[in-house]
């Protein structure tokens, strides 16, 4: 079963403890996703008194119970996002910021989340997905197959915001809903995004990766540089998927149909006021 997975568990780990003491100087994009998910659940007028923190890079909800994948913290749980180790019916809100772009079963993670929520809980999520880093895969794939005539794979797979709809609907998810922020990031050089993205802990972490040879790299990062603008720097596509499904419970519709959900993240958590 493990040689089916998409990602390398062991090294996604290792990437997130190695990438734990510096964070602070790259974490503008888990600021964002973190501000936004708070703002989001300010939205619902009534309190949360269990409250997990699931995954991603560090900490977002004060007094939270904190499951991560590295003991980088005090008080956390080490856990998978797609294997948690709680009870059912534990929380009221589960919070994830930054975590699920890379989870080996999402389907899995979301039906955990969806059995250790009490009914009429709330999940509410952010992470990277959709058409990022659009630029960078397109350099690589177009640098390796120039020099080598094939292409390997270099970055992972992005889950896009319908189909994350339709998986929390899967789950079980009353209401299940997904929006799309859009944020474009400006670096003068390739090695800048690298350095970045592994300061992030974000480089890839795919069971299948190949090595990226030099020469291709030279050759993307010309590509790159290609793509520049007037001020010398060029613009790397980032989007942010926010999520967001109840547990259900007493008077809430239905789950929906896979891909049914249209409902605005704005109106289901309002609906729930």
């Amino acid at each position: 079963m493990s040689d089916l997975l998409p990602f390398d568990a062991a090294l996604r780990r290792r990437r997130h403890a190695d990438a734990a003491p510096g964070f602070g100087a790259v974490s503008f994009l888990h600021d964002l996703m973190a501000d936004e998910l708070r703002e989001r659940v300010a939205m619902v007028a009534r309190p949360f008194a269990d409250v997990l923190d699931l995954g991603g890079p560090r900490a977002i909800w004060p007094a939270a119970t904190r499951a991560a994948l590295s003991a980088g913290e005090p008080g956390v749980t080490v856990a998978d996002e797609d294997q948690l180790p709680f009870a059912d019916a534990s929380f009221d809100l589960v919070v994830s910021a930054g975590a699920l772009t890379t989870v080996n079963d999402l389907p899995a993670a979301l039906a955990g989340i969806r059995r250790v929520l009490r009914p009429d809980g709330l999940f509410v999520a952010a992470f990277v997905g959709g058409m990022s880093l659009v630029e960078l895969r397109a350099c690589l794939l177009e640098a390796e197959a120039a020099i080598t005539g094939g292409a390997g794979s270099h970055t992972a797979p992005m889950v896009e915001a319908n189909a994350a709809a339709g998986l929390l609907a899967r789950a079980g998810f009353a209401m299940p809903v997904a929006d799309v922020e859009r944020v474009t990031l400006r670096y003068a050089s390739l090695f800048g995004l690298f350095d970045d993205l592994t300061a992030m802990g974000a480089r890839s972490v795919l069971r299948d990766r190949r090595a990226l040879r030099r020469d291709v790299l030279m050759a993307a990062a010309q590509r790159f540089a290609a793509m520049t603008d007037a001020d010398g720097k060029t613009s790397v596509t980032i989007e942010i998927l926010h999520v967001a499904g109840w547990a259900p419970g007493p008077g809430q519709p239905s789950p929906k149909a896979p891909g049914s959900a249209t409902t605005s993240l704005a109106d289901a958590l309002k609906s729930r006021v």
